[in-house]
């Protein structure tokens, strides 16, 4: 598999997928709710079949795991397994917020490869695959900019989540409110990207999130040089039985603000 072959299908799809998301997004969709009570838009299950048909039909030879579809578990014994979340911030979708994204990663024995966060309102990719680093790029400008954590100690930028905001995360920011600056919040996989770009230094989960949540984000920070961990130090490893991110995670630019 080449990462340069790769990497440019699995950024067609997913911003082919985005624009479907954003032919429903100006429109007056409605809206269900899966067994768990998490929403469900026609804009997640259209471009879940885009991303979905689009990764069979170029790696048939790849397992897919994906929010919107059935699971497969014959994936657990494959070297390789895309990890898909057609939208990731539905609520961010409905809420019309524009910070909701199309996440896709690639995954080799367990751990993530190859990355591709795309941000539908704004045309901006984020991009990596392991050991060539990653990128951002303004698909309606054309420019491409290499992306790199910040070297930041203190005066920090905190990012956290716009739903999803906990109790352990506002006595974190107290007990360090020393050297955070700013608090910042947004939508979906966009937090982990803007560590990646430098324009926040950590993001602290406590919550549950699942692998299609994290995975393209991850590479995505790690190849920018940030740290990416769950909240006991461990190494977040993909296409498992259990796809819930039950440990939590932290994503920092140095190892300085390892904070738990």
């Amino acid at each position: 598999m080449t990462n340069t072959n790769e990497l440019r299908k699995i950024k067609e799809l997913a911003c082919k997928a985005g624009n479907s998301i954003m032919n429903i997004y100006h429109t007056n969709f409605t809206v269900e709710h899966k067994a768990d009570q998490s929403p469900l838009t026609m804009a997640d299950q259209q471009a879940n079949e885009i991303i979905v048909e689009g990764l069979k039909k170029e790696f048939s030879e790849v397992a897919i795991l994906s929010e919107e579809s059935r699971d497969d578990r014959s994936r657990l014994e494959e070297e390789y397994c895309f990890i898909v979340d057609p939208l990731d911030g539905t609520k961010e979708f409905i809420n019309r917020n524009g910070q909701f994204t199309v996440n896709i990663g690639l995954v080799k024995h367990q751990r993530v490869v190859m990355g591709v966060v795309y941000v539908p309102v704004t045309q901006t990719l984020y991009y990596a695959a392991k050991g060539e680093g990653a990128f951002k790029e303004n698909l309606q400008t054309g420019e491409k900019t290499r992306l790199m954590v910040s070297d930041r100690l203190e005066e920090l930028v905190w990012v956290g989540s716009r739903s999803h905001s906990s109790e352990r995360e506002a006595a974190l920011i107290e007990e360090k409110q020393h050297l955070i600056t700013e608090t910042m919040s947004a939508g979906s996989s966009l937090k982990g990207c803007m560590v990646a770009e430098g324009k926040a230094d950590v993001y602290y989960r406590f919550g549950l999130t699942s692998e299609w949540d994290t995975a393209a984000m991850q590479c995505v920070v790690e190849e920018a040089g940030g740290i990416f961990r769950q909240m006991d130090g461990s190494e977040m490893l993909y296409n498992r039985e259990n796809s819930l991110n039950e440990k939590g995670f932290f994503v920092v630019n140095r190892k300085e603000n390892i904070w738990v």
